[in-house]
């Protein structure tokens, strides 16, 4: 439309030039820019104050038994970031080197556990060459789901069933010693013992001088009991040594494990080191720590236990399948191994049948009065009146779930009533009490209460400045004053008994689900 002034002149209109800014509507994109920075501004803020997650304070990898030695975090991270066997590993699949030891016969003077008095430097006779040796094992509490353990720590052990997990925070693993009633000095004793195995380890990576693969498998769960892993500051080379020795043995003989097939004794040799290998596949699975064949020996040696039980249920000296000789202390070994092997993740054939079996021969050697015979459940032979294997009993039909069972409530109420520990007396069969230390705390509560009185400050007075035990009364079933190796595993075991294992039914001061 034309425009005219007052006096009927046209007025021309010059329209002024838009430029490319105020052509794209330069207010309203001002506008939107400055109102995504803020949001851009504000979610940083969440991302970075508010969800980020919080500090952890745990520390997951104990540098070398738990001293909280400074510096450790910072090396924790570089083996984290990288984790790669030390280079003597390389060269420690040990041949195995061979041993003789006799096997007493059955009726010998050691009586009811003849099979276990040659196991190490003396090994576990009858039954093992010298040296009968204990450890329970779990009942495993499934997968986490990667939340770590204590206040989470990310991945790493997050597979691992929380039984295990629990002990590898040093955190979570001494407020269970403090609430279960154990001492700064149980710790300590542990800490001092593991330095004197590390000291003791031979140059191929095992332990002892006979019956090496039960006595490395003994150090190794001493070493998992606290945690110790390949990985470990302080003790991880020697851990790796002592795995890397095993799966020589296993693979020198297709996952059979011992250092003599010709004697009896090599069931307790097999049963104890796959325990220990059980172990190991576990930890070293989630820790992504690869150990070459372990996975594969941890697996041939765990199906050997599955094929070769004997058809009463139990197992049987050289792995009969019929006929021969089976009692509860072979089957204990074997029950804790396969324990062991089921949480690997590996796939085991016939596993739950063959369980289901051993526990009904276990059962099947208790006697009324609640304890569990050697090879029935009839009482120990001579003049003997204890019933010297009712921990192994009792601690099998907890570690599987049976822990409210009859036999395992009649077996914790005749320890209760007759078991008795006085290191300088006959009444300190460390074999029985590393069994009772672990069932005991199993049951929990007032039982436990009782038992820990009974045994704690034994263990504690009598270890030696070096981290050794002095040698107890009783010197049967292998514990001569000569099987250091294997008197001081079964010490170390029985005190990381508060925290190696949940208890089943509430231990300590609050109920924990799961061995």
């Amino acid at each position: 439309m034309d425009l005219y002034d007052s006096e009927g002149n046209l007025i021309q209109v010059v329209e002024a030039k838009q430029t490319i800014w105020q052509k794209m509507g330069a207010g309203s994109l001002l506008i939107a820019a400055l109102f995504h920075a803020i949001l851009l501004v504000v979610g940083a803020f969440w991302v970075f104050q508010i969800i980020r997650e919080p500090e952890k304070k745990v520390d997951f990898m104990p540098p070398g038994g738990g001293g909280g030695a400074r510096g450790a975090e910072s090396v924790a991270v570089k083996k984290r970031a990288q984790i790669t066997p030390p280079t003597s590993s390389k060269r420690v699949f040990a041949e195995g080197a061979q041993s003789s030891y006799s096997i007493p016969e059955q009726g010998d003077n050691f009586g009811e556990m003849s099979t276990l008095s040659s196991l190490s430097g003396g090994g576990m006779s009858g039954g093992l060459g010298g040296s009968g040796s204990g450890s329970g094992f779990g009942k495993g509490s499934g997968v986490g789901g990667g939340a770590g353990f204590g206040g989470g720590v990310g991945k790493m052990f997050g597979l691992i069933p929380e039984s295990m997990r629990k002990r590898c925070s040093k955190e979570d693993r001494l407020a269970r010693l403090k609430e279960n009633g154990g001492t700064p000095a149980c710790e300590e004793a542990v800490v001092k013992g593991l330095r004197w195995l590390k000291a003791n380890q031979n140059p191929d990576g095992s332990w002892g001088s006979t019956t090496q693969p039960a006595m490395t498998g003994l150090a190794l769960l001493a070493y998992f009991g606290h945690c110790e892993t390949p990985v470990s500051e302080e003790f991880g080379e020697s851990c790796t040594k002592g795995i890397t020795y095993l799966v020589g043995v296993g693979m020198k003989n297709n996952g059979k494990m011992a250092s003599n097939f010709t004697s009896n004794g090599w069931v307790y040799e097999h049963g104890i080191a796959t325990y220990a290998l059980g172990e190991a596949a576990t930890f070293c699975k989630d820790i992504k720590f690869d150990v070459p064949n372990l996975m594969d020996i941890a697996e041939k040696a765990g199906q050997f236990i599955i094929d070769n039980q004997n058809i009463n249920g139990g197992w049987a000296y050289m792995y009969a399948t019929s006929k021969g000789h089976t009692d509860t202390s072979v089957v204990g070994w074997q029950l804790q191994a396969l324990k062991a092997c089921s949480h690997t993740g590996i796939k085991y054939k016939g596993m739950n049948s063959s369980i289901k079996k051993g526990l009904e021969y276990m059962a099947s050697c208790q006697n009324e009065n609640g304890g569990f015979g050697y090879t029935g459940p009839n009482g120990p032979s001579g003049n003997k009146k204890y019933f010297g294997l009712t921990g192994v009993g009792v601690l099998c039909h907890q570690m599987w779930g049976k822990e409210n069972s009859k036999e395992a409530r009649k077996g914790v109420k005749y320890i209760r009533e007759n078991t008795k520990l006085d290191w300088k007396t006959a009444d300190s069969d460390l074999y029985s009490h590393y069994y009772e230390s672990q069932a005991m705390m199993q049951a929990g509560g007032s039982d436990w209460k009782f038992y820990n009185e009974l045994f704690r400050d034994q263990l504690l007075n009598n270890q030696n400045p070096d981290g050794s035990w002095k040698a107890p009364g009783f010197t049967g079933h292998g514990l001569s004053p000569g099987n250091a190796v294997y008197r001081n595993t079964l010490c170390i075991l029985m005190l990381e008994v508060y925290y190696r294992f949940l208890n089943s039914s509430g231990g300590g001061a609050r109920e924990r689900p799961g061995i």
